[in-house]
């Protein structure tokens, strides 16, 4: 295990994206395998542990979030010596392709899922969409998905214009529409921004037995940077792979909010849209209390008490 965490340890930054794929390709062959799904979509297995996460990511935001270029679930499976499966899109395709159909349909016939004591599938976003699609292929897994999709198709889901191209995409066939796809699941979380109001239309979609819905208010249209920010994204995925995530354990964990700058910003401004001056200077007060180089609630800070004080006055 400790050969596998070193050769993991291999930057892959700073390489054309030929290069980058061809060393993701050796560094898979020589820990697992790697198999090329189509012309935009590829899978990464490395062998570890007796848990496997099964994570679909995009190139791009590899490329964007990672500082060694890895997979995220290379990332996480290292930490918690876990297996990992990544499959990776290169582009925003919501992984709707024969090719990926059939490599689910290969693995869940050869019997792959079945020799992990656990399995998690996990995504972000379209990624979430298709965590939560392909999951079937593996019955009694776990799904953490934040902020899915549930389809992108017209008839049921026109009042998402954020993708009005990638409606052109099948949602209709194999592996179609995501919330039939999760029954199979022992446990589903869905964790979403309430306030963003077509991510938690899609939640309203997923509402099945086996399905928790989490909710992260303030967090924003960016869950997974948000999670990666507040430090909690890998804990996350750990109690989710093991069956231990609660609603009580997402509430504890959720506390890191407060030191995350991202969802400060997103809060003030809500309360600043809604015209609530005294509790915007509340939390302004708070976080130049608590926290340090927070110039901008600092300048907010200054202004709000201005504020305040001039509405004294004019009571007066």
């Amino acid at each position: 295990m400790q050969d596998l965490a070193n050769t993991l340890e291999r930057s892959l930054a700073e390489m054309s994206k030929r290069d980058w794929l061809m060393a993701l390709s050796g560094l898979s062959e020589e820990n697992g395998h790697f198999q090329a799904l189509g012309t935009k979509h590829f899978s990464s297995y490395i062998a570890g542990g007796e848990t496997l996460l099964v994570t679909f990511e995009s190139y791009e935001s590899i490329q964007r979030i990672s500082p060694n270029a890895h997979p995220l679930g290379w990332e996480v499976a290292k930490i918690l010596g876990w297996s990992s499966l990544s499959v990776i899109s290169d582009g925003q395709s919501w992984f709707r392709d024969r090719n990926i159909y059939a490599y689910f349909d290969d693995l869940s016939d050869d019997g792959f899922f079945e020799e992990f004591d656990n399995v998690l599938f996990y995504g972000a976003g379209p990624c979430g969409y298709a965590a939560t699609a392909y999951s079937i292929a593996a019955p009694g897994a776990r799904v953490l998905a934040l902020q899915p999709q549930a389809t992108l198709d017209p008839r049921v889901a026109e009042w998402d214009e954020r993708f009005t191209r990638q409606r052109r995409l099948d949602f209709t066939t194999r592996y179609g529409y995501a919330p039939d796809m999760i029954d199979g699941a022992e446990k589903a979380f869905v964790i979403y921004d309430p306030e963003e109001t077509e991510d938690a239309m899609h939640a309203a979609l997923f509402t099945r037995p086996n399905v928790t819905k989490l909710r992260l208010r303030h967090a924003g249209g960016a869950l997974q940077f948000s999670l990666r920010n507040m430090k909690i994204l890998s804990r996350l995925i750990a109690l989710a792979g093991t069956g231990r995530l609660t609603e009580g354990e997402f509430a504890k964990l959720a506390r890191a909010r407060r030191e995350d700058r991202q969802y400060l910003r997103n809060l003030l401004r809500t309360l600043d849209d809604k015209g609530r001056t005294r509790l915007a200077h509340a939390l302004c007060k708070n976080v130049t209390t608590r926290m340090k180089g927070v110039p901008a609630f600092e300048r907010r800070l200054r202004s709000l008490e201005k504020r305040l004080e001039e509405e004294a006055q004019g009571d007066g």
